[in-house]
Protein backbone atom coordinates (compact mmCIF):
# COMPACT_ATOMS: atom_id res chain seq x y z
CA UNK A 1 0.00 0.00 0.00
CA UNK A 2 1.51 3.10 -0.97
CA UNK A 3 2.44 5.61 1.98
CA UNK A 4 1.79 9.03 2.18
CA UNK A 5 3.98 11.80 3.73
CA UNK A 6 2.03 12.54 6.17
CA UNK A 7 1.81 8.45 7.73
CA UNK A 8 5.81 9.37 7.58
CA UNK A 9 6.14 11.83 9.91
CA UNK A 10 3.35 10.36 12.35
CA UNK A 11 1.48 13.20 14.63
CA UNK A 12 3.14 14.08 17.97
CA UNK A 13 5.85 16.11 17.89
CA UNK A 14 5.28 18.99 20.12
CA UNK A 15 5.74 22.55 18.67
CA UNK A 16 8.12 21.39 16.83
CA UNK A 17 6.93 22.16 12.78
CA UNK A 18 8.75 18.80 11.51
CA UNK A 19 9.14 15.49 13.75
CA UNK A 20 12.56 15.34 15.33
CA UNK A 21 14.55 12.17 15.63
CA UNK A 22 18.04 11.10 16.53
CA UNK A 23 21.21 9.88 14.95
CA UNK A 24 23.53 8.84 17.15
CA UNK A 25 27.06 7.50 15.83
CA UNK A 26 27.48 5.27 18.95
CA UNK A 27 30.80 7.74 20.20
CA UNK A 28 33.42 6.79 22.25
CA UNK A 29 35.11 9.77 24.16
CA UNK A 30 38.45 9.74 25.42
CA UNK A 31 38.98 8.15 29.08
CA UNK A 32 35.69 5.77 28.23
CA UNK A 33 34.87 2.29 26.46
CA UNK A 34 33.18 1.28 23.93
CA UNK A 35 30.85 -0.61 26.53
CA UNK A 36 30.34 2.94 27.76
CA UNK A 37 29.06 4.16 24.53
CA UNK A 38 26.61 1.64 23.84
CA UNK A 39 24.93 1.96 27.21
CA UNK A 40 24.71 5.89 26.64
CA UNK A 41 22.91 4.39 23.16
CA UNK A 42 20.33 2.42 25.10
CA UNK A 43 19.63 5.58 27.68
CA UNK A 44 19.55 7.43 24.85
CA UNK A 45 17.11 5.38 23.49
CA UNK A 46 14.65 5.27 25.74
CA UNK A 47 14.97 9.09 26.91
CA UNK A 48 14.18 9.30 23.18
CA UNK A 49 11.25 7.35 23.09
CA UNK A 50 9.81 8.72 26.75
CA UNK A 51 9.85 12.49 25.11
CA UNK A 52 8.29 11.34 21.67
CA UNK A 53 11.47 11.93 19.10
CA UNK A 54 9.97 10.25 16.07
CA UNK A 55 13.03 7.66 14.81
CA UNK A 56 16.32 6.61 15.99
CA UNK A 57 19.15 5.50 13.46
CA UNK A 58 22.24 4.27 13.72
CA UNK A 59 25.18 4.31 11.09
CA UNK A 60 27.75 2.17 10.02
CA UNK A 61 31.42 3.08 10.50
CA UNK A 62 34.31 1.45 10.40
CA UNK A 63 38.03 1.40 11.42
CA UNK A 64 37.50 4.81 13.69
CA UNK A 65 37.97 4.01 17.53
CA UNK A 66 35.72 7.10 18.33
CA UNK A 67 33.01 5.73 16.73
CA UNK A 68 31.08 2.26 17.64
CA UNK A 69 28.56 1.73 15.33
CA UNK A 70 30.33 -0.47 13.33
CA UNK A 71 27.28 -3.15 13.29
CA UNK A 72 24.30 -1.61 13.15
CA UNK A 73 22.03 -4.21 12.90
CA UNK A 74 23.32 -5.54 16.25
CA UNK A 75 23.31 -2.39 17.63
CA UNK A 76 19.30 -2.18 16.71
CA UNK A 77 18.41 -5.96 17.64
CA UNK A 78 19.68 -4.46 21.10
CA UNK A 79 17.64 -1.43 20.94
CA UNK A 80 14.86 -3.44 20.38
CA UNK A 81 14.71 -5.12 23.36
CA UNK A 82 14.78 -1.99 25.74
CA UNK A 83 12.41 0.06 23.89
CA UNK A 84 8.69 -0.43 22.71
CA UNK A 85 7.38 2.52 20.40
CA UNK A 86 10.18 4.00 18.43
CA UNK A 87 11.00 3.77 15.20
CA UNK A 88 14.52 1.65 15.06
CA UNK A 89 16.93 2.37 12.04
CA UNK A 90 20.37 2.21 10.07
CA UNK A 91 21.56 5.56 9.03
CA UNK A 92 22.72 3.65 7.23
CA UNK A 93 24.02 0.73 6.26
CA UNK A 94 26.10 0.72 3.13
CA UNK A 95 25.18 -1.35 0.87
CA UNK A 96 28.44 -2.14 -0.99
CA UNK A 97 29.92 -3.30 1.72
CA UNK A 98 27.51 -6.46 2.03
CA UNK A 99 25.72 -8.92 0.00
CA UNK A 100 22.53 -8.19 -0.57
CA UNK A 101 20.87 -11.00 0.93
CA UNK A 102 22.70 -11.11 3.99
CA UNK A 103 21.04 -7.45 4.72
CA UNK A 104 17.50 -8.63 3.75
CA UNK A 105 18.31 -11.23 6.58
CA UNK A 106 19.33 -8.95 9.04
CA UNK A 107 16.56 -6.68 8.73
CA UNK A 108 13.57 -9.01 8.32
CA UNK A 109 15.12 -10.69 11.66
CA UNK A 110 14.84 -6.84 13.12
CA UNK A 111 11.11 -6.87 11.65
CA UNK A 112 10.10 -9.80 13.14
CA UNK A 113 11.74 -8.64 16.54
CA UNK A 114 9.93 -5.54 16.35
CA UNK A 115 6.89 -5.36 13.92
CA UNK A 116 6.07 -2.27 12.25
CA UNK A 117 8.70 0.25 13.50
CA UNK A 118 12.31 -0.81 11.22
CA UNK A 119 13.94 1.35 8.65
CA UNK A 120 16.13 0.27 6.19
CA UNK A 121 18.56 3.13 5.13
CA UNK A 122 20.82 2.44 2.39
CA UNK A 123 24.24 4.88 1.41
CA UNK A 124 26.64 2.96 -1.37
CA UNK A 125 29.51 4.91 0.61
CA UNK A 126 32.00 2.55 2.30
CA UNK A 127 31.93 4.24 5.69
CA UNK A 128 35.49 4.77 5.94
CA UNK A 129 38.74 4.08 4.52
CA UNK A 130 39.75 2.55 0.96
CA UNK A 131 41.83 -0.04 2.42
CA UNK A 132 39.65 -0.54 5.47
CA UNK A 133 36.64 -0.85 2.98
CA UNK A 134 38.63 -3.47 0.60
CA UNK A 135 39.28 -5.55 3.58
CA UNK A 136 35.40 -5.59 4.05
CA UNK A 137 34.54 -6.18 0.31
CA UNK A 138 37.35 -8.78 0.12
CA UNK A 139 38.44 -6.39 -3.09
CA UNK A 140 40.42 -3.70 -4.15
CA UNK A 141 37.39 -2.40 -6.66
CA UNK A 142 36.35 -0.39 -4.50
CA UNK A 143 34.04 2.06 -7.54
CA UNK A 144 32.53 -0.87 -8.58
CA UNK A 145 30.38 -1.58 -5.44
CA UNK A 146 28.93 2.27 -5.73
CA UNK A 147 28.63 2.02 -9.54
CA UNK A 148 26.60 -1.16 -9.07
CA UNK A 149 24.60 0.36 -6.22
CA UNK A 150 21.35 0.43 -8.51
CA UNK A 151 21.66 -2.87 -9.21
CA UNK A 152 22.00 -4.18 -5.76
CA UNK A 153 19.67 -2.28 -4.66
CA UNK A 154 17.38 -3.76 -6.87
CA UNK A 155 18.42 -7.04 -5.86
CA UNK A 156 17.92 -6.24 -2.18
CA UNK A 157 14.76 -5.18 -2.41
CA UNK A 158 13.58 -8.32 -4.48
CA UNK A 159 14.96 -10.55 -1.41
CA UNK A 160 12.72 -8.33 1.03
CA UNK A 161 9.90 -8.57 -0.75
CA UNK A 162 10.54 -12.64 -1.87
CA UNK A 163 9.41 -12.18 -5.35
CA UNK A 164 12.15 -12.60 -7.73
CA UNK A 165 10.16 -13.65 -11.14
CA UNK A 166 10.08 -17.19 -12.58
CA UNK A 167 13.56 -17.89 -14.25
CA UNK A 168 15.46 -16.17 -12.28
CA UNK A 169 18.83 -17.79 -10.55
CA UNK A 170 17.73 -16.05 -6.88
CA UNK A 171 13.91 -17.65 -7.55
CA UNK A 172 14.15 -20.49 -4.93
CA UNK A 173 16.38 -18.57 -2.60
CA UNK A 174 14.30 -16.68 0.12
CA UNK A 175 15.67 -14.14 3.25
CA UNK A 176 14.31 -15.66 6.24
CA UNK A 177 12.42 -14.36 8.62
CA UNK A 178 11.13 -12.85 5.12
CA UNK A 179 8.38 -10.34 4.51
CA UNK A 180 5.88 -10.11 7.99
CA UNK A 181 1.98 -10.74 7.63
CA UNK A 182 0.48 -7.50 9.45
CA UNK A 183 -2.88 -7.52 10.20
CA UNK A 184 -4.92 -4.22 9.07
CA UNK A 185 -7.76 -2.86 11.87
CA UNK A 186 -10.31 -4.28 9.54
CA UNK A 187 -8.72 -7.87 10.01
CA UNK A 188 -7.05 -8.03 6.22
CA UNK A 189 -3.54 -9.30 6.53
CA UNK A 190 -0.67 -8.43 3.89
CA UNK A 191 3.27 -9.07 3.81
CA UNK A 192 4.87 -6.02 5.77
CA UNK A 193 8.47 -4.99 5.63
CA UNK A 194 10.88 -2.34 6.50
CA UNK A 195 10.45 0.61 4.33
CA UNK A 196 13.65 1.01 2.56
CA UNK A 197 15.31 4.76 2.48
CA UNK A 198 18.54 5.88 0.46
CA UNK A 199 20.52 8.27 2.09
CA UNK A 200 23.07 10.94 0.48
CA UNK A 201 25.69 13.68 0.49
CA UNK A 202 25.34 14.42 -3.39
CA UNK A 203 23.06 14.24 -6.25
CA UNK A 204 23.47 10.85 -7.26
CA UNK A 205 21.22 9.27 -4.44
CA UNK A 206 19.26 12.04 -4.67
CA UNK A 207 18.18 11.38 -8.08
CA UNK A 208 18.10 7.59 -7.45
CA UNK A 209 15.52 8.02 -4.65
CA UNK A 210 13.32 10.62 -6.92
CA UNK A 211 13.03 8.05 -9.88
CA UNK A 212 12.08 4.98 -7.28
CA UNK A 213 9.84 6.92 -5.33
CA UNK A 214 11.44 6.03 -1.88
CA UNK A 215 11.97 8.76 1.03
CA UNK A 216 15.06 10.01 0.95
CA UNK A 217 17.93 11.61 4.06
CA UNK A 218 20.49 14.17 3.37
CA UNK A 219 23.97 14.02 5.25
CA UNK A 220 23.25 17.99 5.58
CA UNK A 221 25.70 17.48 8.96
CA UNK A 222 28.52 17.10 6.53
CA UNK A 223 27.99 17.98 2.94
CA UNK A 224 25.83 21.50 3.83
CA UNK A 225 26.59 23.00 0.58
CA UNK A 226 25.00 20.20 -1.01
CA UNK A 227 21.84 20.37 1.15
CA UNK A 228 19.11 22.48 -0.79
CA UNK A 229 21.01 21.27 -4.22
CA UNK A 230 20.30 18.14 -3.49
CA UNK A 231 16.99 18.16 -1.96
CA UNK A 232 15.71 20.34 -5.26
CA UNK A 233 17.11 17.30 -7.25
CA UNK A 234 15.46 14.80 -5.28
CA UNK A 235 11.85 16.33 -5.24
CA UNK A 236 12.06 17.39 -9.06
CA UNK A 237 13.19 13.70 -10.20
CA UNK A 238 10.19 12.21 -7.87
CA UNK A 239 7.61 9.57 -9.50
CA UNK A 240 5.28 7.94 -7.46
CA UNK A 241 5.55 4.37 -6.04
CA UNK A 242 4.16 1.64 -4.29
CA UNK A 243 6.07 2.79 -1.30
CA UNK A 244 5.33 6.75 -1.44
CA UNK A 245 2.74 8.87 -2.86
CA UNK A 246 4.59 11.98 -2.73
CA UNK A 247 8.80 13.35 -1.61
CA UNK A 248 9.76 12.76 2.19
CA UNK A 249 13.05 14.27 2.99
CA UNK A 250 14.80 14.27 6.06
CA UNK A 251 18.35 15.86 6.81
CA UNK A 252 20.56 15.17 9.55
CA UNK A 253 21.58 17.98 11.49
CA UNK A 254 24.74 18.29 14.15
CA UNK A 255 23.15 20.10 17.32
CA UNK A 256 24.42 20.39 20.44
CA UNK A 257 22.11 22.11 23.46
CA UNK A 258 23.73 22.84 26.77
CA UNK A 259 22.68 25.27 29.53
CA UNK A 260 25.47 27.14 29.27
CA UNK A 261 26.28 28.96 25.71
CA UNK A 262 30.22 28.70 26.50
CA UNK A 263 30.17 25.17 27.16
CA UNK A 264 28.62 24.30 24.11
CA UNK A 265 31.30 25.74 22.47
CA UNK A 266 33.76 23.78 24.36
CA UNK A 267 32.16 21.13 23.26
CA UNK A 268 31.80 21.68 19.47
CA UNK A 269 35.36 22.33 19.60
CA UNK A 270 36.43 18.83 20.80
CA UNK A 271 34.12 17.36 18.00
CA UNK A 272 36.03 19.75 15.62
CA UNK A 273 39.05 18.40 16.70
CA UNK A 274 38.18 15.05 16.52
CA UNK A 275 37.27 15.42 12.72
CA UNK A 276 40.77 17.14 12.05
CA UNK A 277 42.30 13.99 13.41
CA UNK A 278 39.93 11.98 11.14
CA UNK A 279 40.62 14.14 8.29
CA UNK A 280 44.41 13.78 8.43
CA UNK A 281 44.30 10.28 9.09
CA UNK A 282 44.56 9.92 12.95
CA UNK A 283 41.45 8.54 13.82
CA UNK A 284 41.07 8.76 17.72
CA UNK A 285 38.71 8.28 20.66
CA UNK A 286 36.60 11.84 21.05
CA UNK A 287 38.95 14.16 22.58
CA UNK A 288 37.91 16.44 25.74
CA UNK A 289 37.49 19.94 25.81
CA UNK A 290 40.58 20.35 27.69
CA UNK A 291 42.42 18.55 24.76
CA UNK A 292 40.63 20.89 22.12
CA UNK A 293 41.96 24.15 24.11
CA UNK A 294 45.48 23.13 24.19
CA UNK A 295 45.89 21.99 20.67
CA UNK A 296 47.81 23.83 18.47
CA UNK A 297 45.61 24.33 15.40
CA UNK A 298 47.31 25.15 12.01
CA UNK A 299 45.88 27.80 9.52
CA UNK A 300 44.58 25.51 7.52
CA UNK A 301 42.91 23.88 10.35
CA UNK A 302 41.68 26.57 11.81
CA UNK A 303 39.85 27.34 8.84
CA UNK A 304 38.69 23.85 8.22
CA UNK A 305 37.10 24.26 12.07
CA UNK A 306 35.46 27.57 11.46
CA UNK A 307 33.70 25.65 8.02
CA UNK A 308 33.15 22.31 10.39
CA UNK A 309 31.31 24.49 13.53
CA UNK A 310 29.52 26.77 11.38
CA UNK A 311 27.44 23.86 10.30
CA UNK A 312 26.84 23.13 13.92
CA UNK A 313 23.53 24.47 15.48
CA UNK A 314 24.95 24.98 19.16
CA UNK A 315 24.17 26.76 22.25
CA UNK A 316 21.27 26.87 24.90
CA UNK A 317 17.92 25.28 24.08
CA UNK A 318 16.41 28.08 22.92
CA UNK A 319 19.54 29.28 20.41
CA UNK A 320 19.18 25.30 19.32
CA UNK A 321 15.48 25.60 18.75
CA UNK A 322 16.07 28.40 16.41
CA UNK A 323 18.71 27.74 14.61
CA UNK A 324 17.09 24.09 14.13
CA UNK A 325 13.70 25.79 12.92
CA UNK A 326 15.51 28.49 10.72
CA UNK A 327 17.09 25.44 8.96
CA UNK A 328 14.42 23.68 8.21
CA UNK A 329 12.56 26.89 6.74
CA UNK A 330 15.83 27.31 4.34
CA UNK A 331 15.92 23.30 2.79
CA UNK A 332 11.99 22.55 3.66
CA UNK A 333 12.90 19.44 5.14
CA UNK A 334 10.02 17.39 6.24
CA UNK A 335 11.95 15.68 9.63
CA UNK A 336 15.19 16.65 11.17
CA UNK A 337 17.13 13.80 12.71
CA UNK A 338 19.65 15.21 14.83
CA UNK A 339 22.82 14.30 16.00
CA UNK A 340 24.11 15.56 19.42
CA UNK A 341 28.50 14.80 19.53
CA UNK A 342 30.23 15.70 22.91
CA UNK A 343 32.45 14.21 24.56
CA UNK A 344 30.22 12.83 27.94
CA UNK A 345 27.69 10.83 27.15
CA UNK A 346 26.10 12.44 30.44
CA UNK A 347 25.86 16.01 28.30
CA UNK A 348 24.76 13.77 25.05
CA UNK A 349 21.95 13.08 26.68
CA UNK A 350 20.96 16.16 28.19
CA UNK A 351 21.35 18.04 25.18
CA UNK A 352 18.52 15.71 23.67
CA UNK A 353 16.28 16.64 26.79
CA UNK A 354 17.21 20.50 26.81
CA UNK A 355 15.95 19.78 22.83
CA UNK A 356 12.44 18.52 23.68
CA UNK A 357 12.05 20.69 26.24
CA UNK A 358 12.76 23.50 23.66
CA UNK A 359 10.00 21.92 21.84
CA UNK A 360 7.54 20.87 24.17
CA UNK A 361 7.82 17.68 23.72
CA UNK A 362 6.07 14.96 25.90
CA UNK A 363 6.85 13.12 28.61
CA UNK A 364 6.01 9.48 28.71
Amino acid sequence: MTTTADEIRGTTHGTAPVPLSVLDLVTVGSGSTATDALRTSVALSRLAESRGFHRYWVAEHHSMPGVASTSPAVILAHLAAHTDRIRLGSGGVMLPNHAPLVIAEQFGTLEAMAPGRVDLGLGRAPGTDGATAAALRRSDRLNEGADDFPEQLAELVRFLDDDFPDGHPYRRIHAVPGPVQATSPGGVQSPHRPPVWLLGSSGFSARLAGSLGLPFAFAHHFSAQNTIPALDLYRESFRPSAALAEPYALIGVSALATDDEKEARRQIMAAALNMVRLRTGRPGLVPTPEEAEAYPFSPMERDFVDSWNANVVHGTADEVRSGLDDLQKRTGADELMITSNAHSGELRLRSYELIADAYGLPRA
